[in-house]
């Protein structure tokens, strides 16, 4: 099946796959050739892409997932392979949001600006961690 990842800035992946691990606002789900047509919202995590028995991981913003028995397209606001996240910068950016949550009032557009700044960089956290088993 065809797997197409896109971001405002670019086509973060494009390429024939046998899977993909998404993570759905509803779980964790699993995508095989011929599954059944399906849209769902996507929350920050890891998403897994499974090609010639291997397997690469990403970090993914929010976003959006349309299914077909041929294609999975996913639309998302940040797509990075796990080789490519800057552990050091996604802690930083965590302690910031943190600090800018717990220091002052913020407005309600302001406030989840910050939580989503902050479930990215967790979500980065996550896939690079994880892939070391820490």
């Amino acid at each position: 099946m065809r797997l197409e990842i896109v971001t405002p800035e670019a086509r973060a992946y494009s390429d024939e796959v046998e899977s993909v691990v998404i993570p759905a606002v509803e779980g964790e789900m699993g995508v095989l050739p011929m599954h059944i047509p399906f849209v769902t919202a996507i929350k920050p995590g890891e998403l897994v892409v499974t090609k010639s028995g291997k397997m690469l991981h990403m970090a993914v913003g929010e976003g959006f997932v349309e299914i077909t028995q041929e294609r999975v397209n996913v639309l998302t606001d940040m797509a990075i392979e796990e080789k490519a996240i800057d552990e050091a910068a996604a802690e930083a950016a965590v302690k910031r949001a943190q600090e800018a949550l717990a220091g002052r009032d913020l407005g309600a557009e302001e406030e989840a600006a910050v939580q989503a700044a902050l479930a990215k960089s967790l979500a980065q956290l996550h896939v690079k961690r994880r892939r070391r088993g820490i």
